[in-house]
């Protein structure tokens, strides 16, 4: 009866831990995909393909950029604008910068302000 008593803690424990994890993981899995984490490299990939020709590989602006009087991203007049309007730039173009509402997805887009906002450490 004795042996008994201390056998069951020593395998309710083990079946409690596994219905938490489960538990867990269940619960965390349906959140995870419903916040998903912009993709950094395909926003660095997307920035070097369609920005960085005139706004440089660092945002500060390449020459091409720079005579056209292209912003340096990094500044804070950029990093201060609020996500929509830099979301807005990016879609309908600005002065000669061209619309990339046509060629690059929306969620691209957001990825693309993301990625603006992480040139402002790497100044």
């Amino acid at each position: 009866m004795t042996q008994d008593k201390t056998e069951r803690p020593v395998i309710l424990a083990p079946t409690f831990l596994l219905i938490l994890f489960v538990g867990f993981t269940l619960f965390s899995s349906p959140i995870a995909r419903a916040n998903p984490a912009p993709d950094s490299a395909a926003a660095s990939a997307t920035f070097r393909s369609k920005c960085a020709m005139c706004h440089g590989p660092d945002g500060a602006g390449s020459t091409v950029g720079k005579s056209m009087n292209v912003p340096d991203l990094r500044a804070a007049v950029v990093q201060k604008a609020p996500d929509a309007q830099l979301t807005q730039v990016i879609s309908d173009g600005k002065g000669g910068m061209p619309a990339f509402k046509s060629s690059l997805s929306e969620d691209q887009i957001h990825s693309l302000v993301t990625y603006i906002r992480s040139l402002k450490q790497k100044k």
